[in-house]
């Protein structure tokens, strides 16, 4: 999350009766969320999406406590290219993101099969965040990139980041050779110049879930190593390194390159708080957090999301909180 950095759209947000953010979570052990997204505000209603059949919308209410609201696609809206793209899909969406340019909201999405590499990522328009709106819905916009056994990436993972001179780009990917990054067009959101490869940030054995953040005159990007999906013995940690350059090189904070397996830990495992992932950056009030899902160890592993404050030493992000 995530210059326009996406993450800065919370005027109005975290209304609700708890005072501090980082707690907006934390009774809501019936609310099951995966690859939480960047949030966007429109009304005065934070909101973000997040894996799930035909991508599920998460609303928060005005005591603080957030919801499933919806989907982005009911059953019978799915487009018919996922199954022609990727036969093994069966409607389960995901690691969105999405973004607002002007009168519009753009959503990018993951259509895959777990451990495959045949994948795309697509693309969605809307003109509300707001499921009870007569003017909600999501108009198919097709494939923005995809991927099979010949290419380099792995077409999932999508985060959409905006920088200052209103330049847009994608970064994506998961295991094989890494985290990519595509210039996009803002007026279409589709890829800027197809012809131009796709530009390698990082790569590791176990990467996927990339993010990223300006601050100041850096870029971050933030990943994960490991393994998720396995509940409690999940094993994704969340790194991160920093460039000069949107396309990097992003080094972490020993010098190493991330495309030679550098990566700066920023969380790890944490009481109750298992295998984080999925990080985007949230601010509200010059306070920074860090929002990401994890495998609650209270709850058999189910997986939840969560608020972390984030502070910054050095110009090197650190999460610092307790244990609770």
């Amino acid at each position: 999350m995530r210059g326009l950095i996406l993450f800065l759209l919370f005027t109005p947000w975290l209304g609700g009766q708890e005072a501090d953010p980082s707690q907006r979570f934390r009774h809501q052990r019936h609310l099951h969320v995966h690859d939480p997204s960047t949030i966007l505000v429109q009304n005065g209603v934070a909101r973000f999406v997040s894996t799930g059949h035909g991508v599920s919308v998460m609303r928060e209410q005005e005591d603080g406590a957030w919801e499933r609201e919806g989907r982005i696609f009911a059953e019978e809206n799915l487009p018919a290219w996922h199954k022609e793209l990727v036969p093994a899909n069966r409607g389960h969406l995901w690691a969105p993101d999405w973004i607002q340019l002007s009168d519009r909201y753009l959503l990018y999405y993951s259509v895959s099969s777990f451990g495959k590499q045949t994948s795309a990522i697509g693309l969605a328009i809307g003109k509300t965040l707001d499921p009870q709106s007569p003017d909600w819905h999501w108009e198919d916009a097709g494939v923005v990139i995809s991927s099979n056994e010949d290419s380099p990436y792995n077409a999932i993972d999508p985060a959409i980041f905006r920088d200052d001179d209103g330049s847009l780009w994608m970064s994506f990917g998961s295991f094989w050779n890494g985290l990519y990054l595509i210039a996009l067009d803002a007026k279409t959101g589709h890829r800027l110049a197809p012809e131009v490869p796709a530009e390698r940030l990082a790569t590791a054995r176990e990467i996927e879930a990339p993010f990223l953040h300006k601050r100041g005159e850096f870029y971050y990007l933030f990943l994960n190593w490991g393994l998720c999906c396995r509940g409690l013995e999940s094993t994704y940690t969340i790194r991160v390194g920093r460039a000069r350059s949107v396309k990097g090189p992003f080094v972490d904070r020993e010098g190493i390159d991330l495309r030679e397996g550098g990566g700066t830990l920023v969380l790890g495992n944490a009481a109750h708080r298992i295998g984080p992932g999925h990080a985007s950056v949230v601010e509200r009030e010059g306070q920074e957090f860090l929002l990401h899902h994890f495998y609650d160890a209270r709850a058999r592993g189910q997986s939840r999301a969560h608020l972390a404050p984030l502070i910054w030493e050095d110009d090197w992000p650190l999460i610092k909180e307790s244990p609770e």
